[in-house]
C-alpha cells in the first residue's frame, strides 16, 4: 500500500516535471513553407553529394526534410565536414546536415532539413523559474534526509523548522557532491560548443536528490563530444565523492560518537563494502554495530546520485554515454535491459522503485540526432566512458562476502 501511495505522488511530481520541461523545448510544427523545394532536392542530390563524399541512391521524405541513401566514401567526419561546406556555399544557413545511421539496415544516411525546423518555440514560463522551484523542493529533502526525526512524520516538519538545521551538514556534503557533478557537464560543455539548459534537480525522500535533468540545448556535432559532456560529470562527482568517503573512515568523528550503524548496511554496495572492509579489517563484523563519521553516509549517498545517474539507460548520464560509445541500437538495448534489472529490483527497493518511474516518465529518450553518428570516439574518452558504467556498477551492486571471513578458524 505504502508503495502504491508513493507512486502516485511521485508520478505527480515527475509529469508536472516532464509537462514543464517540455513546454520549454517543443519543437515548431511544419507548415509547407518549411519544407525543401524540388530543385533544392535537386541541387543537393546532384552538386552537394558526390562520389568522393556520399553517392545517393535513393531518397525519401523525412521529417519535413529528406533522407538520402546511397554510398559513404571515406571518412565519415571528413566527408560531412566536406558536404557541410558544400551546402553553405549553396545555401547559406538554410539547411542542417545529418549524417546518420539507418537502424533498419545499419547503413549510412545523410539527412538534410530546413533549419527553421529546427528551432524551440518560446514560452511565457522562464526555464529559470521552473528549475528554481524544483530546486528549492530539493533543499528541504536535503535536510529533511538528515533529520530521522522529521521522516517519521512528515507533517512535524512544519512545527519544528528548527531541526531542519540539524540537517544542514549532510544536506551541505550532498549539494557539493550534486554542484561537482553539474560543473563537470558544464565545464566540458563549454569547452566543446554544446549547449546546456538549466539543471532541473529532481528531488527525493529516500537519498535527498535523484540528481538533476539537463537539457541539451543545440545539436551536439559528433558522438566524441557527447561522450565527453555526458561522462564529464559522473567523473567529477564520484571523484570528489569518493575522496570525501574516505575521509570519513579517516577522520574521527567530531562528537566523538558518530552515526552508529550495524555492519550490515555495508552489504548493500560494493565499493562502499570493499572499502570498508579494507580500512576496517577486523573492526567490520557481522550483527556487530560500529560507529562511523557522518562523513561516511553523506558521501555514500552523493555516490549513490552518481551511480544511479550512470545507469545506462535513456536520456540518463550513463544513457548518452553507451549511445556514444556503442551507438543507438546497442544504446536501445542497454536501456532495455537496465530497465528491466530495476524493474526487478524495484520489487525489494524503493529507490530502485522510484527510479525506474522517473526514467520512465522522464529520461526514456530516445537521445536527439547527432550531425554525425558515425565516427567513433577516441579510445581514452571510450575507456573514461567505461569506467563511470563501472563506478556506478559497483556502488549499486551489494557486497557479497561475508565480513568476518577471514577470522574463521580454518585449522582442524
Amino acid at each position: 500500500m505504502m508503495q502504491k501511495l508513493q507512486l502516485k505522488v511521485l508520478c505527480r511530481r515527475m509529469t508536472l516535471l516532464k509537462l514543464l520541461v517540455d513546454r520549454l523545448c517543443q519543437p515548431q510544427q511544419l507548415d509547407e513553407s518549411m519544407r525543401i523545394p524540388k530543385e533544392t532536392i535537386d541541387i543537393l542530390k546532384d552538386q552537394v553529394f558526390a562520389f568522393d563524399t556520399f553517392f545517393v541512391t535513393s531518397q525519401e521524405p523525412y521529417e519535413g526534410g529528406v533522407l538520402f541513401k546511397g554510398n559513404l566514401r571515406g571518412q565519415a567526419a571528413r566527408s560531412y565536414e566536406k558536404i557541410s561546406t558544400r551546402m553553405q556555399n549553396k545555401f547559406g544557413d538554410e539547411y542542417k546536415l545529418f549524417l546518420l545511421i539507418n537502424p533498419e539496415d545499419d547503413k549510412p544516411v545523410a539527412v538534410v532539413v530546413p533549419k527553421t525546423t529546427l528551432q524551440p518555440e518560446t514560452t511565457a514560463v522562464p526555464e529559470w523559474l521552473a528549475a528554481g522551484a524544483f530546486g528549492l523542493v530539493t533543499v528541504f529533502t536535503l535536510l529533511l534526509r538528515n533529520v530521522p526525526a522529521l521522516q517519521s512524520n512528515l507533517l512535524s516538519t512544519f512545527d519544528n523548522l528548527n531541526l531542519l538545521s540539524n540537517g544542514l551538514p549532510g544536506a551541505f556534503v550532498t549539494a557539493l557532491l550534486l554542484g561537482v557533478h553539474e560543473l563537470g557537464h558544464i565545464l566540458v560543455a563549454k569547452s566543446t560548443g554544446v549547449k546546456l539548459g538549466v539543471p532541473f534537480f529532481v528531488p527525493s525522500w529516500q537519498i535527498g536528490s535523484f540528481g538533476a535533468i539537463t537539457r541539451i540545448k543545440n545539436i551536439v556535432p559528433n558522438r566524441e563530444d557527447l561522450l565527453k559532456v555526458a561522462a564529464a560529470g559522473p567523473l567529477a562527482g564520484f571523484s570528489l565523492g569518493f575522496v570525501l568517503f574516505l575521509l570519513g573512515f579517516i577522520l574521527p568523528p567530531s562528537d566523538g560518537i558518530g552515526v552508529v550503524v550495524d555492519a550490515s548496511v555495508f552489504h548493500e554496495s560494493f565499493l562502499a563494502g570493499g572499502v570498508a572492509k579494507l580500512l576496517l579489517g577486523d573492526v567490520l563484523k557481522e550483527g556487530t554495530p560500529i560507529s562511523v563519521n557522518p562523513l561516511v553516509i553523506w558521501a555514500w549517498a552523493g555516490l549513490l546520485i552518481n551511480a544511479i545517474n550512470s545507469i545506462p539507460a535513456g536520456e540518463l548520464d550513463g544513457g548518452r554515454i553507451s549511445f556514444a560509445i556503442w551507438g543507438r541500437k546497442a544504446s536501445a538495448r542497454f536501456t532495455s535491459v537496465s530497465i528491466g534489472l530495476l524493474g526487478l529490483s524495484s520489487l525489494f527497493n524503493d529507490v530502485a522503485f522510484n527510479w525506474v518511474v522517473l526514467i520512465f516518465i522522464l529520461q526514456r529518450g530516445p537521445i536527439a540526432p547527432l550531425s554525425e553518428e558515425i565516427t567513433v570516439p577516441d579510445n581514452k574518452y571510450v575507456a573514461l566512458g567505461v569506467l563511470v558504467l563501472i563506478l556506478g556498477l559497483l556502488v549499486c551492486l551489494p557486497y557479497p562476502f561475508p565480513f568476518n571471513y577471514d577470522s574463521i578458524n580454518t585449522d582442524f
